[in-house]
């Protein structure tokens, strides 16, 4: 279903987000994890963040469980929104959260998407 050339490279563009993302919280941890700190969100999630960054980047980029990486990152960033991006008084903080978001809102429908055969065939 995934595989033209067009969606390979829609998915590469969407998983250079998160691969870049853990590769540089497992380069540089210490930012992270001093604000995880300060959303009181316990430090000892960063390695599970991390490997579902990089796993579902890579998962996302190769097509393979797309549904489940799509749905996952998708759910990852909406929380990530909520936690760390509340603060409404910052127009920044407002851009990344409405950021979050939508690259949400993109993810889980790309997971849709990705089931849809399925669901189709169940009809």
């Amino acid at each position: 279903m995934f595989s033209s050339v067009p969606t390979t490279a829609a998915r590469a563009l969407v998983a250079l987000l998160f691969v870049l993302g853990g590769v540089a919280k497992i380069a540089t941890p210490a930012p992270y994890l001093e604000n995880m700190a300060a959303h009181h969100v316990p430090g000892l999630l960063l390695p599970l963040v991390i490997a579902l960054e990089i796993g579902g980047g890579i998962a996302i980029l190769i097509g393979w469980r797309v549904a489940i990486a799509g749905a996952a990152l998708g759910a990852f960033c909406i929380l990530a929104a909520v936690i760390f991006h509340t603060d409404f008084s910052n127009k920044a903080e407002i851009t990344i959260f409405l950021k979050d978001l939508a690259i949400g809102g993109g993810l889980l429908a790309m997971a849709l998407a990705a089931m849809r055969p399925r669901l189709l065939a169940t009809t």
